[in-house]
């Protein structure tokens, strides 16, 4: 079967770090399952994973992409709850971007009839993060101001959709005029262009100086203290990611003038050590992309032997939504 490749660590922007190459077929151990795989997602974690800079390590050789949607093909001993032939999204940290790929019975949701294979492969990471960190750890109420830095990036723009669908006052933070354009066809309330507005005073403006409720930062680096300082009374910083490059140091006398929290969103442990609010929160997800009240943008689906140009895009942050794969 054919695989995209990592056979050595390097930049994802080398046409030599992702190469399709012919592997076995994988043979399922106990409690996994064979996955015909229909589509893949890509994240920006996956050029830190194919760089050795991502706090998950794989074996060499290995493929990226951690999302998969596709159809049962084989189920290994002691496989319950499931039959060959379904169809199934799963979240298996790598080895996406391959015909074949093998993921644990204990993290297979099933796909709602009605729920396309690119759309289901796109929602576990990005929109399980923004159910978890809005829902779970910032407990945003309707009418509430939420402010998304990195807006136009799938991470982004998961939190602007759900922002919306729980009724907050979404706005949106980017660094293009042609970033916040997506942001406001997505449903963003308001628009912030960081990169040529003070953010703080933006953000000010826009709350008539009461400040944003929650803060979803995408990107760390030198516009989370601006956001910090513009955050309400009592309001909710949430630490998502950090795309810009650079951990900000937060000065935590910002925290105890506001009476806010700096709450950290590590989606991927809360999965495992939560396993059924996890699943809870993507019926949720899958539902409102059944009922067509979310469709997460894909900007582009590339074929198996384009996989190294796909991740290209996203390390050179010319994505603006999701990039899918179908081998």
């Amino acid at each position: 079967m054919k695989a995209a490749l990592c056979h050595a660590f390097g930049d994802p922007r080398n046409p030599e770090t992702i190469i399709v190459d012919d592997i076995a077929e994988p043979e399922p151990g106990p409690d996994e399952v064979v996955l015909r795989v229909a589509a893949t997602a890509l994240n920006f974690f996956d050029t830190l994973t194919v760089q050795d800079k991502y706090q998950f390590k794989p074996g060499l050789p290995f493929s990226p992409g951690a999302e998969v949607a596709g159809v049962i093909e084989r189920l290994g001993s002691g496989v319950t709850g499931f039959t060959e032939g379904e169809a199934v999204l799963a979240y298996v940290q790598w080895n996406g971007a391959r015909e074949k790929t093998l993921a644990k019975a204990a993290d297979l949701i099933r796909i709602p009839e009605g729920v396309s294979d690119e759309a289901a492969a796109c929602v576990t990471v990005t929109y399980g993060t923004a159910i978890h960190g809005l829902r779970d750890r910032a407990h945003l109420q309707a009418g509430e101001t939420l402010f998304v830095s990195g807006a136009a990036g799938g991470a982004g723009l998961a939190a602007v959709q759900l922002g919306k669908l729980m009724c907050a006052r979404v706005i949106a933070g980017a660094s293009s005029p042609e970033k916040l354009a997506i942001c406001k066809a997505q449903g963003a309330d308001e628009i912030v262009n960081y990169s040529e507005e003070d953010l703080k005073v933006r953000l000010k403006d826009l709350t008539d100086g009461v400040g944003v409720d929650v803060i979803y930062d995408c990107i760390g680096g030198d516009y989370a203290e601006p956001a910090l300082r513009a955050m309400a009374w009592q309001g909710r910083f949430l630490v998502v990611g950090f795309a810009a490059g650079d951990i900000p140091k937060i000065p935590t006398n910002l925290l105890l003038l506001k009476g806010c929290s700096l709450v950290g969103v590590f989606w991927g442990v809360f999965a495992s050590r939560e396993p059924e609010r996890h699943r809870a929160g993507m019926d949720q997800v899958l539902e409102w992309c059944r009922t067509g009240a979310l469709k997460p943008l894909i900007e582009t689906i590339f074929p198996l032997q384009d996989t190294g140009k796909a991740l290209a895009l996203i390390a050179n942050r010319q994505a603006k939504g999701k990039i899918v794969i179908r081998p």
